[in-house]
């Protein structure tokens, strides 16, 4: 699957991406109709140690998913993302299915 990714006000190391883009490979064994996706990659100026924040939209035919997510690390905060992005394509998928 393609995805874009977006760095805001800094440079993402190239392991994050490589990360980031094997999970997001994995949501095509839920529904491979896939057609791509944006990741943004920002890190918010607050006290809290939470101040990672990634955001993924995937185009998908008809429809646009999102989800965002925060935590202490991009790593952390990708797998939360793509996990409540992978409860979104199966609550699709079951909805094509029942048309």
């Amino acid at each position: 699957m393609k995805l874009q990714m977006h760095s805001i006000h800094f440079d993402a190391d190239n392991k994050l991406v490589d990360f980031i883009q094997k999970k997001a490979d994995k949501l095509e064994t839920f529904f491979d109709r896939i057609i791509d996706g944006e990741v943004f990659l920002r890190i918010e100026k607050n006290e809290s140690n939470e101040n990672k924040v990634i955001e993924i939209k995937l185009n998908i035919p008809g429809n646009q998913l999102f989800a965002k997510q925060q935590s202490n690390s991009f790593e952390a905060a990708a797998d939360e993302a793509v996990e409540s992005l992978r409860r979104q394509l199966k609550k699709h998928k079951e909805k094509l299915v029942a048309f």
